[in-house]
């Protein structure tokens, strides 16, 4: 869900505006991003119940995210094509990309006029970092000297070395080691601040946060289940000032039903379309349609607990697999083309990526060999007699039951044995499930960029500990990769390592990859200057209505 730096965002702006230029929706005028407009009414759209209360460290999934990123503004912000935009950071500099000097803009506040200072970063970070307060986004923090101390299993500590306030408007930033990439994470939901009035009643504050950003939540905006609604925040100065009266997130348990109320014109913007309207969402929404390729790619998880797929027989289970999914058949007959086959682990609109790392082999349809691996790790330890392979996975969301019931048939036909969807009513309780640890199959993912940057693919969900590490996966080899990446002198130095490191995940599959997404959004009638961002989202404030 967010960012970028000026250095790298120049690769990923041109792949992005090409991708904008050439899709259909630009071409009707709905999608022109143009200033002004009616700003007293609001918009409404598509959204999931959040799996968690609204706290910045412990947000990682987009249900979450996207209000997050509304009633919430950070260090920095990234444009529709992810290039780096300062928000509350008047500065961030270093000399040697391990101690930063980061100072903000005087006379910020948050959403009940309280001033936003450097002691509220530091102070958020800290908690996000703490072990005893069990934030999903802890990981973030990794790179922060002292991290590890307070990050320690039944650790009581609860600052971070390497964080000081230096005034009101400045702190510095001290890393364990050097990191080119620890610029562009600055903007994602982990290193929001908070106000000193939030750890009076942490809980009471996650259902109805005080923010920055340029919403706020309506007074009892968040109904559970149902909507959550967002005004304009009348005390925010930042670059993405509402162009509308405020944003109402209608929480859909099917995506149909969604689509329906756009055709209708009683919901404004969906970026969900389910396979029921791929065909005809072109002709359904001439001129207020987008479909572009976006930084998100969809997997499935095996986790590292079940022993069916532990050892040597568990890796050629694995590869098994993935070789027996025709991915291109699934992709033609269920989203009607709309997607690209996966052959790593990132996402093609990234700088850095590689589409022909060795090792990828394994991602390619191969029924034959897939059987042969098969067989091979039975004679060392067979599958369990009668055995379910299932893959857990939300229904709620487009096109997932579609797709993993055709996946779980492939599997089953090409290895015989029996595979099914195992069926989620919200995405909340399948991520609470899958959390868990207690699978007893695979299940469904996907990722989101939290800003643009090959290590936001592979560190965050593979790392070991690392927050949206679904199948507890741990790899000291890969560990050290991504830590080499991260210290590299530049970017571009740093990608080749990183791709080093995806070579290592090609061969143990912890998760295995799908596809790329791309975004295939509408909208009704009564909105113009409609826009998606770099990673898939539309931006909200942007939007005005008619």
């Amino acid at each position: 869900m967010r960012f970028s730096r000026t250095s790298k965002a120049l690769g990923v702006a041109a792949v992005l505006a090409m991708s904008l230029t050439a899709c259909g929706g630009t071409s009707g005028g709905g999608n022109t991003g143009a200033a002004g407009g009616n700003t007293s009414k609001a918009i409404t759209a598509n959204g999931t119940e959040p799996q968690n209360p609204l706290l910045p460290a412990n947000t990682n999934e987009v249900g979450g995210g996207r209000v997050m990123d509304l009633i919430f503004a950070g260090l920095v912000s990234y444009d529709v094509h992810g290039k780096t935009v300062n928000e509350l950071a008047q500065s961030i500099e270093t000399t040697d990309s391990q101690h930063y000097t980061i100072k903000i803009k005087p006379g910020q506040v948050f959403s009940d006029g309280t001033p936003i200072t450097a002691k509220n970063f530091v102070d958020a970070w800290n908690y996000g970092a703490a072990a005893k307060n069990a934030q999903l986004n802890s990981y973030f923090f990794a790179p922060i000297k002292g991290y590890d101390k307070v990050s320690a299993p039944k650790s009581t500590l609860d600052k971070m070395e390497g964080l000081k306030v230096v005034d009101d408007t400045t702190f510095t930033v001290d890393l364990s080691a050097p990191e080119s990439d620890f610029p562009l994470a600055l903007g994602y939901t982990a290193f929001y601040p908070m106000p000193e009035s939030a750890y009076k009643d942490i809980k009471a504050y996650g259902q109805n946060p005080v923010g920055d950003g340029p919403y706020k939540l309506a007074p009892g905006g968040w109904k559970h289940d149902t909507s959550i609604t967002l005004i304009p925040n009348d005390k925010y100065k930042g670059p993405n000032k509402p162009k509308n009266g405020g944003v109402t997130f209608t929480l859909y348990s099917s995506p149909d039903a969604a689509y329906t109320d756009v055709q209708s014109d009683n919901l404004d913007v969906l970026d969900q379309v389910p396979p029921s309207g791929l065909q005809n969402f072109k002709t359904d929404f001439k001129g207020r349609f987008v479909n572009q390729a976006y930084a998100g790619n969809a997997t499935m998880t095996i986790p590292s607990y079940l022993p069916e797929f532990k050892g040597e027989a568990g890796q050629m289970r694995r590869q098994a697999i993935s070789m027996s999914i025709n991915r291109q058949q699934i992709i033609d007959k269920i989203f009607y083309g709309n997607k690209k086959v996966a052959t790593e682990f990132t996402s093609p609109v990234l700088d850095g990526y590689d589409g022909n790392l060795p090792g990828s082999d394994v991602l390619k349809y191969n029924p034959t060999k897939a059987k042969e691996l098969w067989a091979a790790a039975d004679k060392i330890s067979p599958w369990p007699a009668g055995k379910v392979f299932t893959i857990t996975s939300n229904i709620d969301g487009a096109g997932n039951k579609e797709y993993i019931t055709a996946m779980a048939n492939q599997i089953a036909t090409t290895l015989g044995i029996k595979a099914q969807l195992n069926p989620i009513a919200t995405f909340k309780q399948s991520r609470d499930l899958i959390n868990s640890k207690k699978l007893t199959g695979a299940s469904r993912a996907g990722w989101q960029a939290d800003y643009p940057s090959l290590q936001d693919f592979l560190g965050p969900l593979y790392g070991t500990g690392a927050g949206s590490n679904d199948g507890d996966y741990s790899s000291p080899a890969f560990d050290a990769k991504l830590k080499e990446g991260l210290a590299a002198k530049s970017v571009e130095e740093g990608n080749k390592i990183f791709n080093q490191a995806q070579e290592i995940l090609l061969k143990d599959l912890p998760v295995i990859p799908l596809w790329y997404q791309a975004v295939q959004g509408v909208w009704s009638n009564n909105v113009t200057n409609v826009q998606f961002g770099w990673n898939g989202v539309p931006l909200y404030y942007n939007i005005t209505a008619k």
